[in-house]
């Protein structure tokens, strides 16, 4: 799928690895949304790569409904989306006091990195599923983005990495039911990456996360995130598939 002229999607777009798309995208002659809740971020960063930005909740069905509307009156029919909104704080199943972890912290970590990328990606498809193909053999594509911790979670990550295994097992059989309309999914599971979370780290700490990435010896850099999601949308044979984006990393139990 050609990128020059369309229009996308990012959710968690104002920063870290969705910042990074979104420049990337727009870069390449994408029409840009951001979906994201820092308003602050978020509205800087659209104006930075002359995209739009709206400040929305992906959890909430209707709000992520009236986005897209909103994204394809300014914008016409969204044919790329790229779901980078997520969180990922710690949290043991049992505390140092005994008592088990609070059923709402791991519903609400599950509920934005997994249910809040299905609900965005749902919407999404529904609106362009109909659409006219054009000169391209394909109608979208949307790309989620899972994690390392889905296939070696670590101690404490034990929401995390159940809501990211959760992306990964949603990806093929949503692609096998969308091959009908000519729309791909794929996911990347990014491994260790420098975000604005790990920036308020020492760079000693930075250092020490960098050296456990075999090859690169290194953080990933968001850019080379966004990298993949272009070659994902421009790569048709791409489907139904999780990448690994990781440098040969695998996660020690802590």
């Amino acid at each position: 799928m050609r990128i020059d002229g369309l229009a996308a999607i990012v959710t968690g777009g104002a920063s870290g690895l969705g910042g990074a798309t979104a420049e990337r995208l727009a870069a390449r002659g994408a029409k840009v949304t951001i979906l994201d809740l820092n308003a602050e971020l978020g509205q800087a960063h659209a104006r930075s790569i002359g995209g739009h930005f709206i400040s929305v909740n992906v959890t909430d069905e209707t709000a992520v409904m009236r986005a897209l509307e909103e994204a394809e009156a300014r914008h016409g029919k969204a044919r790329i989306l790229v779901n980078c909104a997520g969180i990922a704080p710690p949290a043991k199943v049992i505390n140092r006091d005994g008592s088990p972890i609070a059923l709402d912290d791991f519903s609400r970590l599950v509920s934005i990195n997994l249910i809040g990328s299905f609900n965005v990606l749902s919407r999404f498809a529904s609106r362009i599923a109909d659409a006219d193909v054009g000169d391209e053999e394909e109608r979208a594509v949307v790309i989620n983005t899972a994690s390392v911790a889905a296939f070696d979670g670590q101690i404490g990550q034990a929401a995390y990495a159940a809501s990211k295994a959760g992306i990964v097992g949603m990806t093929l059989p949503i692609a096998r039911e969308f091959a009908r309309y000519g729309i791909r999914v794929m996911a990347i599971a990014p491994g260790i990456f420098w975000t604005p979370l790990l920036a308020s780290l020492p760079q000693d700490a930075q250092d020490s996360l960098g050296r456990q990435v075999p090859f690169p010896n290194r953080l990933g850099k968001p850019e080379e995130f966004a990298l993949m999601v272009e070659q994902i949308i421009t790569n048709p044979m791409l489907n139904g598939e999780t990448i690994r984006l990781d440098g040969a990393i695998r996660m020690a139990a802590k």
